[in-house]
């Protein structure tokens, strides 16, 4: 009740005594033009009942957006509860202690986006830039408003800042504000602040470049060589334009490597962005979770990824054609007609066998009557099946009209079994959708030689892509096989060859090496888990969003698009595929000729065993007559 009360006191009382004083309402104004909420903290040496005027007269207008005031002391660095973006610093420079209390946040990266400062400043003199702050570096990116009073009822508004270290200071004129026309903001004034102070006037920017041979550095214009380093010469004009967009000179380094954490040291370019001796990555890399805690990425320039290819080898690599040409059900049915059909032939052999019991001079000269024998029935139907017809019939007319069933069904089956044999000998597999399937298979493998392959293959952890390294890349006692774009495209071409690549790059050579028949049956299976390179800047560079502008300006007028379709290519499309002649190999007749071999065996096997029966039989009979001979003769002597 005692604090309510001081505070009502305290109010009627600033309602008399801050009449002519116009800081809070000027603030005020202005936080409310920003159009935006905010969390103010106020560092001020202001009375009690002015500091309770300024939260009223903030608090009071808030009708569109929402603000909060903190008010903290000079010597405490206080923390802020709210986002980021929202937080707002207000500073009477006035006071005393103020240079300290400004240098312990600069330290703290207070003076950078996405934090917005008001500095108070009285001052009878023509100088824009408080001699407290001169010293001090306060960068492009942050968003710093000089307040200066120049009598009691007006105030200069100006947004200072340096383009870099040491440099010299720039000002912006916000606005103008006195008692009778309140706030009068700069009408040609850009709001994005990145827009606004694009231009670095000549100031020189470091960019570094990925080179894994040297003489690349000679043709990063010309298109000479361009399979070799293609992301750094894809993206050496654009980001030149990048520069030329924001008025900046520029420093070229160039590396051979994109840089990996070595010993917990960055090596190649990712180590001269740790170490801020460059602002730009101008050769793009990979997102990886070891890099974003260390690099800032802004945009995916070139849709590029590096996969293997593969053309997808015959259908007979990976199943036997002799058991595809029907589904299983037609199988079962077929199955069953026949031994329908067995059937219908027994009982009708047997009862025309009964009919010529009288006619037996027939029964013992015609050899084409088909006895009711059941393996004769089954060695007919099996010749039927494959085509080759009988020595024996049925003399009858229903056995007759039985056999013509059994020869038109198999006659259809037979059509429709070679059709679709043919059909198959020109299809594909389709099996290998995986890494899995493409380590189970039985495609070689190959890898374009270049840095990120190499580290990334030979680092792998997850079991199937450490197994592929392992047992298909680099097998115990053999040299890894890492090969050029151009060998590894030929291999491709040959078949049964996996061949990982930048498939931006690579199509060029399939377009070169490859008939047309042949591009149809590419098959691409993604193998880094990673996706499409992006450009990657230092840790909290003050030009990041003048970065992330430009390389989406140079995106949208079709520059970089340009550079990409000059370089990269993409999937070629199928064409010409029916006219493509499919020869038959060893491959596609293996099951046909194995069975052919096993029918050999088991005939020679059957040969043999017939032989030693019958030589058994023929040894067993002359014994028996030799036995009963000497029987004979022993009977007759007796006598």
């Amino acid at each position: 009740m005692i604090k309510f009360c001081i505070l009502i006191f305290l109010f009627f009382q600033s309602t008399h005594t801050v009449d002519m004083d116009f800081d809070a309402i000027m603030i005020s104004d202005v936080i409310h033009s920003i159009e935006r909420p905010s969390a103010l903290i106020a560092t001020l040496c202001w009375p009690v009942y002015k500091k309770f005027h300024f939260f009223s007269m903030l608090g009071g207008n808030n009708t569109d957006q929402l603000n909060m005031i903190q008010f903290a002391e000079f010597n405490n660095i206080s923390n802020y509860n709210a986002q980021p973006q929202h937080i707002t610093f207000l500073v009477d420079l006035n006071c005393p202690y103020i240079s300290e209390f400004i240098e312990k946040n600069i330290e703290l990266q207070h003076f950078r986006s996405p934090f917005r400062w008001f500095l108070l400043y009285n001052s009878n003199n023509e100088n824009e830039i408080p001699d407290v702050i001169d010293s001090f570096n306060i960068l492009p990116d942050s968003e710093v408003m000089v307040i200066r009073k120049t009598d009691n009822e007006t105030y200069n508004l100006y947004l200072v800042y340096k383009i870099n270290n040491g440099g010299m200071w720039r000002s912006e004129l916000f606005g103008t504000w006195n008692k009778d026309n309140k706030l009068i903001k700069t009408n040609d004034m850009v709001e994005v602040t990145a827009l606004r102070r694009s231009n670095l006037d000549d100031f020189q920017i470091s960019i570094c470049y990925v080179v894994t041979e040297n003489d690349s550095v000679n043709h990063l214009t010309d298109e000479v060589n361009d399979h070799i380093d293609t992301i750094t010469k894809v993206n050496f004009p654009t980001t030149n334009h990048l520069l030329d967009f924001l008025n900046a000179s520029r420093k070229y380094i160039y590396v051979n490597t994109w840089g990996y954490l070595e010993n917990g040291t960055w090596n190649g370019m990712t180590g001269y962005l740790v170490r801020e001796e460059v602002e730009i990555g101008g050769s793009p890399m990979f997102l990886t979770s070891e890099r974003i805690p260390v690099v800032e990425y802004i945009s995916s320039p070139t849709p590029t990824r590096s996969k293997f290819v593969f053309q997808q080898p015959k259908l007979s690599y990976e199943s036997n054609l002799f058991l595809l040409s029907f589904r299983n059900t037609v199988w079962y049915s077929s199955i069953a007609l026949l031994l329908l059909l067995l059937l219908a032939l027994f009982s009708v052999a047997i009862w025309e066998w009964k009919q010529t019991k009288h006619d037996i001079n027939t029964r013992e000269t015609d050899s084409g009557i088909l006895r009711p024998n059941f393996a004769d029935i089954v060695v007919l139907i099996l010749g039927v099946t494959c085509q080759q017809g009988s020595p024996v019939e049925l003399k009858g007319s229903l056995g007759r009209i039985v056999l013509l069933i059994l020869f038109l069904s198999v006659m259809f089956l037979y059509t429709s079994y070679s059709a679709n044999i043919v059909a198959l000998l020109q299809s594909s597999s389709s099996k290998i959708n995986t890494l899995d399937d493409l380590l189970h298979s039985r495609l070689k493998f190959g890898v374009h030689d270049n840095v990120f392959n190499r580290h990334y293959f030979s680092t792998a952890t997850e079991p199937v892509r450490k197994a592929i390294y392992e047992k298909k890349v680099a097998p115990p006692g053999t040299i890894p096989r890492f090969m050029s774009m151009e060998e590894g495209v030929k291999n491709i071409r040959k078949g049964l060859f996996a061949f990982h690549m930048e498939t931006g790059v690579g199509y060029k050579f399939v377009g070169k090496y490859f008939h047309e028949s042949e591009k149809c049956g590419l098959k691409e299976i993604q193998y880094l888990q990673v996706i499409d390179p992006w450009l990657a800047v230092r840790k909290n560079t003050p030009y990041k969003e003048m970065f992330k502008i430009g390389t989406k300006r140079i995106q949208e007028h079709g520059l970089q698009s340009r550079e990409n379709r000059l370089l990269y290519e993409k999937r070629p499309k199928c064409s010409g595929s029916e006219s493509s002649f499919v020869s038959v190999s060893m491959v596609d007749c293996y099951p046909a000729l194995l069975i052919l071999s096993y029918g050999t065996i088991i005939s020679i096997g059957l040969m043999i065993l017939e032989n030693v029966v019958h030589g058994r039989q023929t040894i067993v009979k002359r014994i028996q007559r030799t036995y009963k001979g000497g029987n004979y003769r022993i009977y007759n002597s007796a006598n």
